[in-house]
């Protein structure tokens, strides 16, 4: 029987640090041609809520990092699959900006924030080999594709991805952007299993990488505060470039995995999605049954936890799924047999997505 790569196990960490919109209302926001912006600012947050969906989002603590929490994601995912971490072929930490202390912008990603999680875990194989993806928001789903490829070449058997990121240390709040971006882990034990199609495991992938006027649609930048230091650098976005951009490419790419997986999209019982914009995943669900000819979405289809725990970038699809495989989310449950699709957007400009059966 051929080999199937099969998610046996999930955990996440969400920070207890709840940030509301409120909170952001008295805040002073700027352009950036780096002069103030005249709208109230309650009426700033009002609007974004509108168009992202998010209401709240969580911070990680000061005595957290991004290898802390990733090291806590991961714990749960190994328990819940229930295997040795002994046992474990690759750890794959996918993230963007490595550890970030609180209240400084240095980023530590040497050694690799894998190393450091192998090192919590307490996993003393030398044979475990713990490295790193960059690769934007679909970092996590770019660690799965190739557990998925060093599974099926029988270079490994049991691999462990993780998504973790502290975005809350990399934003610049005069910028209005930085209400969107949130803190968070999620983790996955990808395992090898027999099996034909008819079993649970990946179906397949596809991924893209658009580098020419896209490049820095999502880059990094000084603060938008007047005489900022130009030395101190934030994570910047062109909202309106990115929202083109996606809205355009992630539903070809969704329905090219589809094509390649041999699976109709009414086939497809969840779509778990990036996290970043509640319309902009609308958008993409619609635009993807659209090429299908179909003009009405299925009700419950897209999982979503924007609502309160905001985009966290590589953690969001791993987080989301592993709140739903828990029935944590109302009108959300899987059952064994169900196809769900993984997708995913961000900077590079990157995309990808998995088609996966449960």
């Amino acid at each position: 029987m051929a080999i199937r790569t099969v998610i046996t196990g999930t955990g996440s960490y969400i920070p207890p640090h709840i940030k509301t919109n409120k909170d952001f209302a008295a805040q002073d926001f700027y352009g950036e041609d780096h002069v103030k912006i005249t709208t109230a600012s309650a009426e700033i947050v009002e609007k974004f809520k509108d168009i992202t969906g998010i209401e709240e989002r969580r911070y990680a603590g000061n005595e957290f990092t991004a290898c802390d929490m990733g090291a806590i994601a991961a714990k749960h995912a190994i328990e819940d699959a229930g295997i040795d971490h002994e046992s474990i072929d690759q750890i794959i930490v996918a993230h963007n900006f490595g550890n970030v202390l609180k209240n400084t912008i240095q980023s530590d990603a040497v050694p690799s924030l894998a190393s450091h999680i192998k090192h919590a875990l307490g996993i003393i194989n030398p044979n475990c080999v713990a490295y790193d993806v960059l690769f934007g928001c679909p970092g996590w789903i770019l660690g799965v594709t190739q557990a998925d490829a060093f599974i099926k070449a029988g270079l490994a058997k049991r691999c462990l991805v993780i998504g973790t990121e502290t975005l809350s240390r990399v934003i610049d709040h005069y910028d209005r952007d930085s209400m969107i971006f949130s803190d968070g882990a999620g983790a996955t034990i990808i395992e090898a299993a027999e099996g034909d199609e008819t079993n649970s495991g990946i179906i397949a992938s596809s991924m893209q990488s658009h580098c020419n006027d896209e490049l820095k649609y999502i880059t990094m930048g000084k603060s938008y505060l007047p005489n900022a230091d130009p030395a101190v650098r934030y994570i910047k976005m062109k909202g309106r470039k990115v929202y083109e951009y996606a809205i355009k490419n992630v539903p070809l790419a969704m329905k090219a995995c589809l094509e390649k997986s041999g699976v109709e999209v009414t086939e497809v019982k969840k779509f778990f999605l990036h996290q970043a914009n509640e319309k902009m995943d609308e958008g993409f669900i619609k635009a993807l049954f659209k090429l299908y000819g179909i003009k009405d979405v299925p009700k419950d289809i897209m999982p979503m936890s924007i609502h309160k725990l905001g985009n966290s970038s590589v953690a969001t699809i791993p987080t989301l799924y592993d709140l739903v495989k828990r029935g944590e989310l109302s009108n959300h449950e899987l059952e064994p047999g169900d196809i769900v699709m993984f997708a995913s957007v961000g900077a590079g400009m990157n995309i990808n997505a998995i088609c996966y059966r449960v």
